[in-house]
């Protein structure tokens, strides 16, 4: 029999477009995710927080901090001078540029985790972001210095996900170790930050995709399994496609190919053949 190891199994982008949030809440109904993270400054975050408070308890419920789509809560007129937040592409260039506003990012952060406090009427169980921006050089810094100020060592506070791996695990598991290498490279140190500051992490990470539609998905997800680390966690991006989707980002059709995956029996099969169980952090 094969022993079974835990991993955190969390959606990204919740409250992205109304598809995505109807596609996870989905998913958390059927017990088929362990975690999510919302993007407390898109439109549909009021629309659909109340339902995704629905699950606190079972899943955990973080906020994916959006430094990299769609409008910023406060006024970043040097991050964001047309009331649009940059692409990533953009946010690396000021970051090489050394051009990063650090209070406008600061500020902006405070607000994000403002908004998914209002409703959960308590602090997030964990804090990760979209593109793994929080981990960049220049925000890292940053993003640490407020999460130290803003939830002491003496009361409850969030995971923080790095988005690295060991090398030698990225090698096991073989698919996208190019993307799992770069992103490594670009958060170096991150990890050794968080835990001088006390914040607890996760230990091994995956989930990098092609985001091709016709991918064999499952066979990704297997992939992910590999190597696990002692407090593994998986990305992931399900979600329903619906008309803004295409207009502010560029994943789409394969988001659902991972929902049909996840609501699936194949999903349950790789679950048993790895030994794998989905659990929350703790």
């Amino acid at each position: 029999m094969i022993a079974m190891f835990g991993f955190v199994l969390c959606a990204d982008d919740f409250a992205m477009t109304a598809g995505i949030s109807h596609g996870i809440l989905e998913l958390l109904a059927h017990r088929r995710l362990s975690a999510t993270g919302a993007m407390t400054n898109r439109p549909h975050w009021p629309e659909f927080a109340g339902a995704l408070a629905d699950f606190d308890g079972y899943a955990d419920l973080g906020v994916h901090l959006n430094l990299t789509c769609g409008k910023p809560l406060r006024a970043m007129p040097n991050f964001a001078p047309g009331g649009q937040l940059p692409a990533l592409s953009g946010v690396l260039k000021m970051a090489m540029m050394r051009r990063l506003p650090a209070t406008e990012i600061a500020n902006e952060i405070n607000t994000q985790l403002d908004a998914f406090e209002l409703v959960m009427g308590r602090a997030p169980d964990f804090i990760d972001g979209h593109q793994h921006v929080h981990g960049l050089a220049g925000i890292s810094k940053v993003f640490i210095d407020v999460l130290k100020r803003r939830y002491p060592v003496s009361g409850r506070r969030p995971y923080i996900r790095v988005s690295a791996d060991k090398v030698t695990r990225i090698l096991r598991r073989g698919q996208f170790a190019a993307k799992a290498m770069q992103v490594r490279q670009l958060s170096r140190g991150f990890g050794t930050a968080l835990e001088d500051a006390g914040f607890r992490t996760n230990d091994g990470f995956a989930g990098f995709s092609s985001f091709d539609a016709n991918a064999d998905y499952g066979a990704q997800f297997e992939s992910y399994l590999r190597a696990p680390g002692a407090r593994h966690l998986v990305m992931c991006h399900p979600g329903l496609v619906d008309d803004e989707l295409p207009t502010i980002d560029p994943v789409t059709d394969s988001r659902e190919r991972e929902l049909e995956f996840f609501a699936s029996d194949y999903f349950g099969d790789i679950m048993t053949q790895k030994g794998a169980e989905m659990q929350r952090f703790g």
